[in-house]
């Protein structure tokens, strides 16, 4: 065991968070810690790293036991070195040695005679060189790529960077820091697509423990060997992925459902025995002994208390053209930065189009270009019929704030009931007397759920959302994705959420070289497609490898034809020369690291020759 805790009872406040709780950590465990908002998962993350003291029972850790636990709270962290170092500062042994290594060679320029200084110096860098210390610039830059930083941006200061950004950098020093237990609490919420990818295969092949707390249902299930649930107070641990959890807690759910009617029944069966004897003289003592056993019941709860089963259903007033909108020849740029050039598209009646890729790729420019929220050139059209709503963080600033919730959602030109406007708060995490709340008093992720929530609601037929899941949980993402799927209009959207976009999309766009790349299909067939495309690129490659061997041994007129050539008729050749150009790229990279590393190698290896060598440390005056 790593780290874990033994019958721990914690509060915060009055509220019981978790009670005689027991969860162990074991090596190589991989493991997705979640609940519904508000349970209290964060907290127990911090009573699993010692920020909180269990009221009873104790949290236990190995001796040696190492942890690293990405939170939000560390976004307060400022300083002005560069990414770079921030990373870096993950390897503290190693940049003390490397001061150290420093120091000594200072000394020894003025005493080089002194065979004690000259055996620390040898030895400190034996032990450089045992910890892989001249490698750690390169371990820094690669994870800091993984997670989407440019070359440029490496070496830029800490502290200009955006929240979302700067938690990128921690979670890169964290990374490196290899810790025996990661602890991460929402660490894809900063992250875009290609981001979380490369995430999720780090992670895949880390040698330690990782425990996450996610909203995201994809990223959980590829993920994750292990999930711990916090429900109604209690820690349930299942052993496997995301799908195999949600299929074990529909048979946990149904027993404990029934288990709860049962004894329900039984309370019921026993008040009566209570109330029709406790006054007779001859079963009074039998009445109060089952009083008494009532009493010490440990009583099961309802599964339903935590969590309403809610359902909606968008309607629109006005069916558009077959034509929303047309974009002809866009163009866009910030500065130097080009985002599109002579760019076109169309969205058609019934698209729900996902805008996907990289951050700085422009898919919130492009969706706010769409929304006639951005300037461009070129010509946008819009079609005939369409009533559009637009959905993006800047709408906060229309919520009038002295409305209550409700009042926002009536005022959002739906013809809905008070009870439907009601199940669609609920699905935004607003039930009860919480829809009577002035918008006023809210936070600032509940003022972003009301404002979704206007969107949804509105009789629009055309909704443009941008990362509309940022502030649900799970089970309201699973509803939001469920209604959108019902949803007669279109939709055009930008999400990082993987499972939202494959229960919503049926076309997915890419901003590729400044245009507009449409795929028609599901984003699980996005990412078959695209995998596909790789497969074939490389066996292209391949194939006229040996094409061109084969032409040094083959006489001209007896050369077969080449494969590659065959590929052509099956593939878009437009995506095939891209494929290729982007892998030649990348192999000209690593010849060119290759040959570097090469180098350095030879470098290294004559400075330690020159080192060791007893004349070089004679009396230089």
């Amino acid at each position: 065991m790593l780290i874990g805790l033994q019958n721990v009872t914690f509060e915060f406040g009055a509220r019981v968070i978790v009670s005689e709780a027991t969860w162990h950590i074991q090596p190589g465990e991989r493991i997705g810690l979640i609940g519904y908002n508000g349970t209290g998962k964060s907290t127990l993350l911090k009573v699993l790293v010692g920020q909180y003291t269990p009221s009873e029972g104790t949290v236990e850790k190995g001796r040696d036991t190492t942890i690293g636990y990405l939170h939000q709270d560390l976004l307060s962290f400022d300083t002005s070195e560069n990414i770079t170092e921030v990373a870096l500062g993950a390897f503290e042994k190693i940049r003390a040695l490397e001061k150290e290594i420093e120091q000594l060679g200072i000394q020894l320029e003025n005493d080089s005679e002194n065979e004690e200084l000259l055996l620390k110096y040898t030895d400190a860098l034996h032990e450089m060189d045992v910890l892989d210390g001249y490698n750690i610039h390169h371990k820094a830059e690669e994870v800091l790529h993984g997670l989407g930083f440019t070359n440029e941006q490496l070496t830029k200061p800490y502290k200009e960077f955006s929240g979302g950004w700067r938690m990128r950098v921690l979670l890169a020093k964290m990374i490196l820091q290899a810790p025996d237990v990661l602890l991460l609490d929402e660490p894809t919420n900063h992250l875009d697509l290609p981001s979380i990818e490369w995430l999720e295969k780090y992670l895949l092949g880390y040698k330690g423990s990782v425990v996450i707390v996610s909203h995201d249902k994809y990223f959980l299930n590829r993920m994750v060997n292990k999930i711990v649930e916090l429900y109604q107070r209690q820690l349930h641990i299942y052993t496997g992925n995301y799908e195999y959890y949600e299929q074990e807690k529909a048979i946990r759910v149904d027993m404990q459902q029934r288990a709860f009617e049962n004894q329900q029944d039984y309370i019921k069966q026993q008040e009566k025995f209570i109330e029709r004897f406790k006054a007779k003289a001859s079963k009074a003592a039998q009445a109060q002994s089952v009083q008494k056993r009532l009493d010490k019941l440990d009583v099961i709860e309802d599964v339903q208390i935590e969590r309403p089963d809610m359902r909606i259903n968008f309607q629109i007033d006005k069916t558009p053209g077959r034509v929303l909108v047309s974009l002809k020849d866009i163009s866009k740029r910030f500065g130097d930065n080009v985002i599109l050039e002579h760019a076109t598209a169309e969205i058609d009646r019934g698209d729900k189009i996902a805008l996907i890729g990289a951050n700085g790729k422009g898919k919130s420019t492009l969706l706010r270009i769409v929304a006639e929220a951005e300037t461009f050139s070129g010509q946008r059209v819009w079609g005939h019929n369409v009533e559009e709503s637009f959905y993006a963080q800047h709408q906060l600033e229309a919520l009038n704030l002295n409305n209550t919730i409700l009042d926002e959602l009536k005022e959002a030109g739906s013809k809905k009931t008070e009870m439907e406007l009601r199940a669609v708060l609920g699905c935004f995490l607003f039930s009860g007397d919480d829809v009577e709340k002035k918008i006023k008093i809210l936070s600032g992720g509940e003022k972003a759920r009301v404002a979704l929530a206007k969107t949804i609601v509105s009789k629009s037929n055309f909704l443009m959302l941008d990362e509309p899941t940022n502030h649900l949980d799970m089970h309201s993402v699973e509803l939001l994705a469920e209604a959108l799927n019902k949803y007669e209009g279109s939709i055009i959207l930008v999400s990082h959420d993987r499972f939202f976009i494959s229960k919503t999309a049926n076309k997915i766009w890419e901003i590729v070289d400044h245009k507009i790349k449409e795929f028609k299909g599901s984003y699980q067939e996005w990412v078959e497609w695209n995998e596909r495309m790789a497969r074939l690129a490389k066996e292209e490659k391949g194939s006229k490898g040996d094409n061109e061997k084969s032409k040094e041994n083959t006489p001209a007129a007896k050369q077969p034809p080449a494969p590659q050539q065959q590929l052509k008729q099956v593939t878009a050749a437009p995506i095939n020369r891209e494929t290729q150009r982007e892998l030649q790229k990348q192999q000209r990279k690593l010849q060119n690291l290759e040959l570097d590393i090469s180098n350095a190698t030879r470098e290294k290896l004559r400075l330690e020759t020159e080192l060791g060598a007893p004349e070089n440390y004679t009396d230089m005056n």
